[in-house]
């Protein structure tokens, strides 16, 4: 039995690390089964299935409906299209094709959206931008390109046409590939010029692969504030004080979106020295710059009470439960149907914790997973340290849902017992696919496909697990995940159109985001033979990161049960030994092997009590 774990050390990402589990059904689509004890009088419009009640008119069975593209606040524009492949059941999880440094395989998000400058083009950006580019001097003349690039917006080309100016070139009225000087000057606002959204927020989160924040910050402050002088002061004055409301937008957007930069003390220093500059030429802008510190403060001391609880709480969830099975048996110790018997609040209770986590996880924290592979990694200043910690901690969550699932199985000392908890839990996972949490949904298929609750076959026999066959269909990982992608499409539908909270609530299956992003990073090279960087790669980082915080924007509509809640996050949990170990005690060896098992574990864990 293949058992499905996400690994915390997310620079070791493989395809193999990330893969769900084998499951020992097949996916059939029965009816599903009532499961005895479930109250299922909570309505759900959006629900793609529901025992005893009539069709869903389509447009609200959304996991099957036609899916159509999101409005990206970001205006991301649409990858090129030798990123995307014509379908996607005919790529599997494990075959990402790659060709001349450019990526072919399938992309989830291949939906063309109307303001999608790249929507006709045909050719790889490694191979049709190549040849087009021209160099021009530093220095001086980098303003100059700046805004023959911007000129070059405005006119009209045909489809499949490539223009250069200076370093920067553009394929269809749209920005392939630039020197990193021209790229931070593009990003440097002027009296008459304030560069896209959409360009802000890709260079903002991908620069970091090239350069730290911190430089960037530094060069960019440094290029507004030298633009402007004329060696009249008098007139500098006068041309900062235009330029002023600009820059501060600027900084606005930095601190908004990528808050967790300004954690780096040279970062703050930076912008304490733009504030006070500011201030000299225009009251308006130091006033805002003063807001936008304050709420920048804010921002960074809840990251910081955040990480100081999940570490709390994680030191309280690794106390060993030495003798939960002892505990469980005499009644010492709760599970979870003594807890929350009802299975839609435990899975508005985990979509709680869910959206909780999502919300703390920076959009630059997974640019960074694959910058700290980055030969600036040994460079002293910002990557000394792993900035990737909130998302790690919300793969560390998905972790301990599995055992936590895995745990409540193998705990009980009744075979009828064990039935109804994994009966409870497929309720669960039911509850949380309707609500769109599909991470939860993963855990809890993960934690059931583990090795010691699958061998439990006297109690799976008592389950009806046809429900169980039609989530794990749901998340087959065939097919590069065809039917989990298709899901997500129609949840996402949903969102974009909802009118209620609930329906707003898209929350992906984590390690895929991951998989997409890493093989997006490792398939397409950041750089072409020029010594450009290759800006349609980072259109395409920032399209997928945006979705992402699209959906972790969403605020939970669910009442808090606290008792739950703690239960969830503090309860202890066996490890995979002691899950083994807990799994033999329920039902013993059938074999030699499983019973040699036993033994060596046993050995070991009293030896690991005795030392302890």
């Amino acid at each position: 039995m293949t058992r499905f774990r996400l690994h915390s050390d997310l620079s070791c990402i493989t395809s193999e690390a990330i893969m769900p589990p084998t499951t020992p059904y097949a996916g059939k689509f029965n009816s599903c089964a009532s499961y005895g004890n479930n109250n299922n009088n909570h309505p759900q419009p959006h629900s793609p299935y529901r025992n005893g009640t009539a069709p869903k008119p389509a447009k609200e069975n959304v996991y099957n409906g036609a899916y159509s593209a999101a409005e990206n606040p970001y205006d991301i524009p649409q990858p090129h299209a030798s990123y995307r492949s014509s379908s996607v059941s005919s790529v599997t999880a494990k075959e990402h094709h790659y060709n001349a440094g450019c990526a072919v395989s399938e992309n989830p998000y291949s939906s063309t959206q109307p303001h999608s400058p790249r929507q006709h083009s045909t050719s790889c950006p490694a191979r049709a931008y190549r040849h087009t580019t021209t160099s021009s001097s530093s220095g001086g003349s980098e303003q100059s390109s700046r805004n023959n690039s911007v000129a070059a917006k405005g006119r009209r080309y045909g489809h499949g046409v490539t223009a250069s100016y200076g370093e920067m070139c553009y394929h269809d009225n749209s920005l392939v590939s630039a020197s990193l000087e021209a790229l931070i000057q593009h990003l440097v606002p002027t009296v008459d010029y304030y560069p896209d959204r959409s360009y802000v927020f890709t260079f903002l989160l991908s620069s970091r692969l090239f350069l730290h924040p911190y430089e960037l910050m530094t060069r960019v402050c440094h290029l507004c504030v030298e633009q402007q002088r004329s060696g009249d002061a008098l007139l500098d004055k006068i041309r900062f004080r235009e330029v002023a409301p600009k820059l501060v937008q600027l900084l606005t957007e930095w601190t908004e979106t990528f808050p967790y930069d300004f954690r780096d003390e040279r970062m703050m220093r930076c912008l304490k020295d733009m504030t006070h500059h500011v201030a000299r030429g225009d009251e308006y802008s130091w006033r805002a710059m003063q807001q936008m510190t304050q709420r920048l403060i804010k921002r960074l001391s809840a990251l910081g009470q955040y990480e100081e609880a999940v570490a709390a709480l994680n030191a309280v969830a690794t106390e060993r439960p030495a003798s939960l099975k002892s505990k469980q048996a005499s009644g010492q110790r709760s599970d979870v149907m003594s807890v929350c018997d009802d299975p839609f609040v435990l899975a508005q209770q985990l979509t709680h914790i869910e959206l909780d986590r999502l919300s703390f996880i920076g959009p630059e924290e997974f640019i960074q997973t694959f910058a700290m592979k980055d030969p600036l990694e040994n460079h002293k200043g910002f990557f000394r340290k792993r900035k990737t910690s909130n998302l790690e901690a919300y793969v560390n969550w998905f972790n301990r849902l599995s055992y936590m699932v895995a745990t409540e199985i193998c705990m009980p000392v009744k075979k009828k017992h064990r039935a109804r908890i994994i009966e409870f839990f497929i309720d669960v996972a039911q509850e949380c696919f309707n609500i769109g949490n599909f991470n939860s949904l993963m855990a809890i298929i993960t934690g059931m496909n583990m090795s010691p609750v699958a061998r439990l076959r006297k109690t799976w026999s008592k389950v009806n697990t046809d429900k169980f066959e039609i989530l794990e269909h749901q998340m087959d990982p065939s097919s590069n995940f065809s039917n989990y992608r298709t899901a997500l499409r129609g949840a996402t539908q949903r969102s974009e159109t909802a009118h209620s909270s609930q329906e707003k609530i898209v929350i992906p299956f984590f390690s895929l985001l991951i998989k997409d992003i890493y093989f997006l990073n490792e398939g397409c090279a950041s750089r072409l033979t020029n010594g450009h960087i290759n800006f349609e790669k980072l259109w395409e980082l920032a399209k997928q990161v945006s979705e992402f915080l699209v959906w972790r924007q969403v605020i939970c509509p669910f009442d808090r049960d606290r008792r739950i809640l703690q239960y969830l996050v503090t309860t202890p949990v066996f490890s995979e030994d002691e899950l083994h170990l807990a799994s033999y005690e329920s039902e013993g060896p059938e074999n030699n092997m499983e019973k040699d098992s036993r033994r060596s574990l046993r050995s070991s864990l009293l030896h690991r009590e005795n030392r302890s």
